[in-house]
């Protein structure tokens, strides 16, 4: 006969109950009338937190005053100063500055352009000397020149597309070289060569361009007698004055006025790409 097994009993160990941890809400701790005046107060900000109005571009040069001072510093459009720089535009553009600068005016007669007698000079033979046809020949006074320069019209050019892509290319490329900076203060400029020249001395550049954003007569005359410093209107500036400065200055105005010149060209050349298409 089988004997009946054991049964085994397992023993419950007693589930501890864990408390519920309450969230503690900001209404539990603070009564609702203080809860109102807090959610209303604002934090002011301090003077020297940044703006929010207006996001910043991330370039910034310095600013000098007449005095060659510094004098805080100036933000510079990124779509400006701070583009993918194309060197080889680059290179085609100094190309069509310099040729367009030098000309070809030089313009000399050959010898069936001068004037003279068309008769032999002397007889062919029995003289003992060389035999000649003509005394416009080259190798006589007052006659022709052999191989001479002659006048011939090479006026290059390039479309404003291109033009404006390379002024880009050429400002971005002079600030990251770091020859970029503001001035302040250029239109109270009294026309004196020694204001300028103090200038010159504390920002310790030999060669620089001050861009304006109009012309300034009297920045002009304080300039004219200074070797190596030279102004230009924001309208005039194009890539050869660029790369042609070891320093660009600019004003406030006249960075404002550049941003609006090159997107102006921009509208431009879309506009007539989208004649052209019609």
């Amino acid at each position: 006969m089988a004997t009946p097994k054991k049964e085994t009993t397992i023993k419950k160990e007693p589930v501890k109950k864990v408390a519920k941890t309450e969230k503690v809400t900001a209404s539990a701790v603070i009564p609702s009338e203080v809860e109102g005046s807090v959610k209303t107060t604002k934090i002011a900000a301090s003077p020297s937190a940044p703006r929010n109005d207006k996001e910043s571009s991330g370039l910034s040069v310095t600013m000098f005053s007449l005095l060659g001072k510094e004098a805080g510093n100036l933000d510079l459009p990124k779509s400006v100063f701070g583009a993918e720089i194309n060197k080889a535009l680059l290179s085609q553009a100094l190309r069509v500055y310099m040729n367009n600068l030098k000309g070809h005016h030089s313009n000399t007669k050959t010898r069936g352009q001068v004037e003279g007698s068309t008769r032999k000079i002397y007889a062919q033979k029995g003289t003992g000397r060389a035999r000649h046809g003509g005394i416009r020949a080259p190798i006589f006074v007052g006659g022709g020149i052999a191989h001479g320069p002659k006048y011939r019209k090479t006026i290059l050019d390039l479309p404003k597309k291109m033009k404006k892509a390379a002024l880009i290319s050429a400002l971005s490329q002079k600030h990251l070289d770091k020859g970029i900076f503001a001035i302040s203060g250029l239109e109270k400029a009294t026309g004196k060569t020694s204001e300028l020249s103090k200038f010159l001395t504390g920002l310790g550049r030999k060669s620089v361009l001050i861009v304006s954003e109009r012309s300034n007569d009297l920045a002009k005359r304080a300039a004219q007698n200074l070797k190596g410093i030279n102004l230009i209107a924001a309208e005039d500036i194009n890539t050869f004055e660029v790369i042609k400065s070891h320093s660009l200055i600019f004003t406030k105005g006249a960075v404002e006025a550049l941003e609006k010149r090159i997107f102006k060209l921009g509208e431009e050349v879309a506009k007539a790409a989208k004649k052209e298409i019609k």
